[in-house]
């Protein structure tokens, strides 16, 4: 396989206007071009492949088919947007993908007007389109104009509530408004609930070919006289089978099963209800995940998210690992207790790979529970299983939690029920950038009342809060931890029960004493060697708990030095927050202590490899020193001087 595809037509494409010339024929062949540019482009940077694979051909219909920008269209949750880039001005740019100062792995407002609306968390296109929609309607200002608002949903986006509280406002509303259910059975992991149920009972029945058939013939384009029998027909064909039920219900007129990757059936569906269309519709498109690459077709997660691979073999480049990754070492330690405890269980939304549980479920599978992406719902669930007497361990990136925070308030915690939050991906993460990053969960967590917040500075710490949170049946319980490699510290046969609310000494010096919460504490260690080189031996405390702090820990740390400097690897309002309010309540300040509290600046971090994005929020060692010695009145000369 050459490095470099074959592109002739893809070629002819700077912009979705310059497809309009094209032929259907000529189409087809353009989704191929594009299916292997997009191969080509994530070979070398890394990304989301699968469902990008997945919409090629309907990527390009809707461009050939409808006016971006001027029509709005939306994907849902984004990952699936490499084809709609480069065939929208940015395929120079692909090589930059997800990296700092590069095109953004999702869709992003700021970097095309192509992309009318970001995104990178799921089911929220159907709102957003369903605004675009109204703002038409009342003539709202937008510098590309106002033409139709187009949804592409996926199957597992389409299971969350949010989903359905759209579906229900349009169809009372009655906009102008396309949303096309992109089916492909997988959102990142296999489907579940009672949607996918449904959706897989729709095309498995034997009408599905007729109603095929029926979509590949648009009956629109039909002669008068045999119109309204294909009506009749097509009406009696979605009695037979449960199709289009649902959604007419919420009053979107339905159109499908058609497939998704034969342009003979796109493309007349797409015009149809393009000319046609007065109201809410909703059009049914079945794909395939990783369409056209075998590689991605025939792994477990279809190919949804690869680091640089060989095109040739699929396989990976990987660098070689000295350390076990936190979400591993949660996972096994969670495995141990469960082994144990037969009351432990577990609960995801949809990542049990990304949270490590798919090891908890191949052990325990009548005690592993992914509820799709329906954070929301995970969370009360836990909660009732809570309050049912078993102990489950919400497994959830810190981003994700987000969208279940009036649940983990009004649920769990003003309950008091003990379930444990595992919070994957804490801190800045790297290629997937701000929308992925874990930045305020201290913040949420540790504000509210009876709720125990840990962070991890190691692996092994990790190990001991895993432990922590089993055995801790007193209220609700937050341990988090990051994406990526431990620190490769020696690791224990098992973890041990912290006592609640202590933190540990690391180093004793004097003046200034540096308070860490998390995995900085590595970058800390660094930055007292330097200051060693100084004459500065700081004192290094882990703090262990933002919630509830050591208050007889840091109350000895600001009585006996001249400064105290904690950091955390969150925003602001958290746990140095906390301790400046401690400090504020004992008075401490009216005796001139040197507080400085190191957290995420008040902005958004772009993607950049993660101790870039640390630098950018000045977190590293050398932020750290640069801190000591400032608040210590040490003059320091440019680096550059």
């Amino acid at each position: 396989m050459p490095d470099k595809p074959d592109t002739p037509l893809l070629d002819r494409v700077a912009l979705p206007a310059d497809m309009k010339q094209f032929s259907d024929a000529q189409l087809t062949q353009l989704a191929q071009e594009v299916r292997a540019e997009t191969i080509h482009a994530v070979s070398k940077t890394g990304g989301h492949l699968g469902a990008g694979l997945g919409v090629v051909e309907l990527t390009v219909a809707l461009h050939a088919v409808f006016d971006a920008p001027r029509d709005k269209i939306i994907w849902d949750v984004s990952h699936q947007c490499y084809p709609h880039k480069i065939l929208t001005g940015r395929r120079d740019r692909m090589g930059t993908l997800r990296q700092k100062d590069g095109l953004s792995g999702f869709t992003k407002r700021s970097e095309s007007p192509f992309d009318p609306f970001g995104a990178a968390h799921s089911s929220t296109s159907i709102s957003a389109a369903l605004g675009f929609a109204v703002a038409r309607d009342l003539g709202g200002n937008c510098d590309t104009g106002h033409g139709d608002a187009i949804a592409v949903i996926g199957d597992g986006s389409i299971s969350a509530g949010m989903a359905y509280e759209a579906l229900n406002n349009a169809g009372h509303l009655g906009k102008r408004l396309i949303v096309i259910l992109n089916d492909n059975e997988m959102s990142i992991a296999p489907p579940t609930g009672a949607m996918s149920s449904y959706l897989t009972r729709l095309y498995a029945e034997a009408p599905f070919q007729d109603l095929k058939a029926a979509a590949k013939g648009a009956v629109s384009f039909l002669p008068e006289p045999f119109r309204e029998g294909a009506k009749r027909a097509k009406e009696m064909i979605k009695g037979m089978t449960v199709g289009g039920t649902l959604f007419e219900e919420l009053g979107f007129s339905y159109v499908g099963p058609i497939d998704g990757h034969d342009m003979d059936q796109l493309l007349p569906v797409l015009r149809t209800v393009r000319q046609r269309a007065t109201g809410p519709i909703l059009i049914h498109v079945l794909t395939k995940k990783g369409k056209g690459y075998r590689h991605a077709e025939h792994a477990p997660d279809k190919g949804h998210a690869r680091g640089k691979f060989d095109v040739a073999t699929g396989e990976q480049k990987k660098a070689p690992s000295n350390a076990p990754s936190y979400t591993k070492v949660f996972a096994e330690a969670l495995l141990q207790h469960a082994a144990e405890d037969p009351q432990i269980c577990a609960v995801t939304a949809a990542m049990p790979d990304g949270t490590g549980l798919d090891l908890f479920a191949e052990r325990y599978p009548s005690r592993c529970f992914d509820v799709g992406i329906a954070e929301q719902h995970g969370v009360t669930f836990c909660a009732g299983l809570a309050a049912g007497g078993m102990k489950p361990f919400c497994a959830m990136y810190s981003t994700f939690l987000q969208r279940g925070y009036d649940q983990v308030v009004h649920d769990v915690a003003i309950q008091r029920l003990p379930v444990r939050f595992a919070i994957d991906r804490a801190g800045l993460v790297g290629a997937d950038g701000a929308t992925h990053a874990g930045s305020f969960d201290i913040a949420f967590m540790a504000n509210l009342p009876g709720m125990v917040v840990m962070a991890a500075a190691d692996e092994a710490e990790l190990k001991h809060m895993v432990a922590t949170a089993a055995a801790h049946d007193e209220g609700p319980i937050a341990f988090r931890y990051p994406r990526g490699e431990g620190e490769g510290v020696e690791m224990p046969e098992r973890g041990r029960v912290l006592e609640i609310g202590k933190g540990r000494m690391i180093q004793e010096g004097k003046t200034v004493a540096i308070l860490s919460f998390g995995t900085r504490l590595g970058e800390v260690l660094k930055a007292s060697e330097a200051l060693r080189a100084r004459g500065i031996t700081p004192t290094i405390a882990d703090a262990r708990f933002a919630k509830p702090l050591d208050r007889d820990l840091i109350l000895r740390l600001a009585r006996d030095h001249e400064a105290l400097i904690t950091i955390e690897e969150g925003a602001v309002g958290g746990f140095g927050s906390h301790v400046a309010q401690l400090l504020s309540d004992e008075g401490v300040f009216d005796h001139g202590l040197k507080y400085r509290s190191m957290v995420f600046p008040d902005t958004f971090i772009d993607q950049a490899n993660p101790s870039d994005m640390y630098a950018v929020a000045g977190m590293n060692a050398e932020d750290i020193e640069a801190k000591v010695l400032t608040v210590l009145g040490v003059q320091v000369l440019d680096k550059q001087a």
